[in-house]
């Protein structure tokens, strides 16, 4: 095989499943991708894809090319990571990942550090995926909830967040505040889409209230955020935030089971780089002012 574009394109469309889908990660006109599969399925003689209306679905020669694809592509990017992350200055780029729940404590400490070094490009990366830092998708990840795992990775304890529950004036002026759990089925709630949530107070919630009391679900805590300052019922927060909306009102005291732990994570390889080093230490020292 002599030609890797190609290649690339038959694994992203074994990946996506369309060809607009994979047109848009590979950053050229569909077209192309149609060329693309077209040439190479001619030059190897065989079919990669069964086409339907819903999309490509490889077939067994198609499968087949793709482990090999990405399995060079996963060494190429982990290569590529690593080759980022080496120097001895703080300078080309930092990519850094987390819950975009945590951007407004992030983004501030990023900005700063990237004024202290000029040289420096910093990307954010957001989302519910874990970014694979073996592969060199990021060089740090500040990730929630109980100890990451993954193999070859330094952890270290960031912070405890704080959660409360709170509701905006809003609701309280149209349903007043319950006096206790008891009043939980007087009331509505603001709670997760997705029922094996491993969020400790998300769980706690669907233990304590009626399922028909969480009338407002969503998929992330952004949106759960902004609902419950919207005024669509009772919900969870950091207190770090909420602390700075002045239309809310706590209900209750929080419980140290709704608590959650933050993680930093960093790959065995590029933890001890001269960049990755200056930024966990920036980070940690501006993470202490992070909790009311």
């Amino acid at each position: 095989m002599n030609n890797w574009d190609e290649v690339r394109t038959a694994y992203q469309v074994a990946r996506m499943g369309t060809v607009s889908g994979a047109a848009e990660v590979l950053g050229v006109h569909h077209a192309t991708v149609i060329r693309h599969i077209d040439a190479i399925e001619a030059r190897l003689g065989v079919k990669l894809f069964q086409r339907h209306a819903r999309g490509y679905t490889p077939t067994e020669a198609g499968e087949d090319l793709m482990r090999v694809a990405q399995a060079t592509e996963d060494q190429f990017n982990q290569l590529v990571g690593r080759m980022k992350g080496r120097g001895d200055d703080v300078s080309g780029e930092l990519v850094v990942t987390s819950l975009s729940s945590l951007g407004p404590l992030v983004v501030p400490v990023l900005g700063e550090f990237q004024r202290m070094h000029p040289g420096l490009i910093v990307r954010y990366l957001t989302g519910e995926r874990l970014f694979r830092l073996e592969y060199g998708e990021a060089h740090v990840a500040i990730r929630a909830g109980s100890v990451p795992d993954q193999p070859d990775n330094v952890v270290q304890p960031l912070l405890t967040q704080e959660i409360g529950l709170y509701a905006s004036k809003a609701y309280v002026d149209r349903h007043g505040l319950p006096r206790g759990v008891d009043d939980f089925p007087k009331h509505f709630f603001v709670g997760g889409d997705d029922e094996n949530s491993r969020a400790p107070f998300l769980r706690w919630l669907r233990a304590t209230a009626p399922a028909e009391a969480i009338t407002f679900r969503c998929t992330d805590s952004f949106p759960m955020r902004e609902a419950v300052l919207a005024g669509a019922g009772i919900g969870f927060m950091a207190r770090w935030d909420a602390v700075r909306q002045p239309d809310l009102i706590e209900v209750m005291e929080p419980l140290p089971e709704w608590a959650g732990k933050l993680w930093l994570v960093t790959h065995v390889d590029l933890h001890r780089t001269t960049k990755v080093q200056a930024f966990l230490k920036f980070l940690k020292e501006q993470a202490k002012t992070w909790q009311p």
